[in-house]
């Protein structure tokens, strides 16, 4: 349990990095209620919004793909596979920070919306080349999309599949967690 504060979680970074040390140093205790069991899926299923697609298939553990396709250099098209454990959680995802691009930062700030964020705590684009590198990682972008798709998907329990995402984004992840919600209260 993890009590905020506040409107929002502190962007920090803009990794998870800082979090996963902060937990480290508290430490863990073993929880008062019994984990979920994994939902097993018997078939794939697929949700998408737009020219973004999510899919799930049956695996025998959780494993993640993500592909990027931007129009920006700097980024381009990125993919990563990784078969997800608390160690490379960690070492491969965790420290992938946000990203944004510079010709859109004065619309979503008129929008009220990326109130706190800076050359501190997220990676900006400016077409083919980064405002502030260096990036910690050479497909960082990527990475962090699938930060995302990992954070959205923990809130409903990981299932026994290997999720595939292309253009990912918060709506498209919690499409599948609630999908994937509904599933297991089905099996239940």
């Amino acid at each position: 349990e993890i009590q905020v504060s506040g409107e929002e979680i502190p962007l920090l970074d803009g990794s998870a990095l800082c979090w996963v040390e902060a937990i480290a140093e508290a430490g863990l205790l073993p929880a008062s209620t019994s984990r979920p069991k994994l939902l097993e899926l018997r078939q794939p299923i697929i949700c998408q919004r737009g020219e973004s697609i999510i899919t799930a298939s049956p695996a025998s553990e959780f494993c993640v793909v993500g592909v990027i396709d931007f129009p920006y250099g700097a980024i381009g098209q990125q993919m990563i596979a990784i078969s997800l454990t608390p160690e490379k959680f960690v070492k491969e995802i965790a420290p992938a920070r946000t990203f944004g691009f510079l010709d859109q930062v004065e619309k979503l700030r008129s929008d009220g919306l990326i109130k706190g964020a800076s050359l501190d705590n997220a990676l900006v684009c400016n077409g083919d080349q980064w405002l502030n590198p260096p990036l910690r990682f050479s497909d960082e972008p990527v990475r962090h999309k699938l930060l995302d798709l990992i954070g959205d998907l923990s809130l409903v329990g990981f299932p026994k599949a290997q999720v595939l995402v292309y253009r990912g984004s918060h709506g498209l992840h919690t499409d599948l967690a609630k999908l994937l919600s509904s599933l297991s209260t089905e099996i239940s």
